[in-house]
């Protein structure tokens, strides 16, 4: 079981995902901007941040850079959302997410990807 923080706008996305995910026991958090977001992260860092990359207030990439370029949440791991091409440049960023999803995605994808980076980070 983790803490799943998941950043996105797009109600019915979020409720698919919260039951994707919860169903298979983990515990789910939602922040629906980017800086509601980093504020969430910094005072109590999730297992894993599922991050929409196209979000109000501060877009899903600027997110991603802040976490990974602090200090104190740099070991956080991310996996982005979005429903645009990915240039295999994008994925070798060093302040980049951990893994991609691509929009709209198969839920068992979904499941497996996050649990994917969340067993990855464990010892």
């Amino acid at each position: 079981m983790a803490r799943v923080l998941v950043i996105d706008d797009e109600p019915d996305v979020v409720r698919l995902i919260v039951k994707v995910l919860s169903g298979r026991g983990h515990i789910v958090q939602i922040a629906r901007d980017g800086a509601t977001a980093l504020a969430r992260v910094k005072h109590e860092p999730p297992d894993v941040v599922l991050l929409d990359s196209d979000l109000p207030k501060i877009d899903g990439n600027e997110v991603c850079r802040r976490i990974k370029t602090d200090e104190t949440t740099a070991d956080v791991p991310i996996v982005m959302m979005t429903a645009s091409y990915i240039d295999i440049y994008d994925m070798g960023q060093k302040h980049g997410p951990d893994a991609y999803i691509v929009r709209p995605f198969v839920r068992e994808v979904l499941a497996n990807i996050v649990e994917r980076v969340i067993y990855r980070r464990d010892p």
